[in-house]
């Protein structure tokens, strides 16, 4: 309902229909995949500025495009696949759980949905038994200003500071996560989880977004 109401008063553009018949292999073709890596540890895989790529993450952030999270969800689930094929030999990193960054309750209630969440679901129909979703290991317990906005790195760090939580710890210790991010900007977020999930207990943390 939410998305037919948006279309009715914000008709979709022509790159909105672009991207919604577009299969995984005609995106790849379409967009450059991102030229560096930031960390290590955090895999992005298209430059944000891209406009498929932005229209792509607003459609699913804004209007909880299901045809595009789709999309989205296959592409990243493809590159998952070829990186704990890599990892499972370099590192032992097997059976993981994907867990995406949660909202803070009044900004899910505003959206009406996590589209890491989402984009999560999406992922899990592609992966067949590669992976777990724990959609509820880590949850948000603070509002928190966008990274966007905040000055420097100092600042941003300040702003995510505990703003995370470990709902169970029994599930997460010992185990390999994978966590999933629509856009990462600062790679702070990120950081700050994969904090909060490594002094609960996980084995390792990595991270997979899809924007950078």
């Amino acid at each position: 309902m939410l998305r037919f109401l948006l279309n009715l008063l914000f008709p979709p553009s022509a790159r909105v229909a672009e991207v919604e018949q577009m299969s995984a292999a005609a995106f790849r073709d379409a967009v450059p995949p991102l030229s560096f890596q930031p960390r290590e540890w955090a895999l992005p895989l298209f430059p944000y500025e891209n406009p498929l790529v932005k229209t792509a993450v607003w459609e699913v952030k804004y209007r909880g495009n299901t045809y595009i999270a789709r999309l989205m969800g296959e592409l990243l689930a493809n590159e998952l696949a070829e990186w704990l094929i890599e990892l499972s030999e370099t590192e032992n990193f097997r059976a993981p759980l994907i867990v995406p960054i949660p909202l803070a309750p009044k900004r899910r209630a505003e959206r009406g949905l996590n589209q890491c969440e989402l984009l999560a679901r999406e992922m899990m129909r592609e992966l067949q038994g590669l992976a777990e979703l724990n959609a509820l290991a880590l949850i948000k317990v603070k509002e928190t200003e966008s990274q966007t906005k905040s000055k420097n790195r100092d600042a941003r760090i300040k702003n995510l500071e505990d703003c995370f939580v470990v709902k169970n710890p029994a599930e997460i210790k010992g185990r390999n996560i994978v966590l999933l991010d629509d856009v990462t900007t600062t790679g702070a977020t990120l950081a700050e989880a994969r904090r909060t999930l490594l002094a609960r207990g996980a084995r390792k943390v990595i991270a997979i977004t899809f924007a950078h």
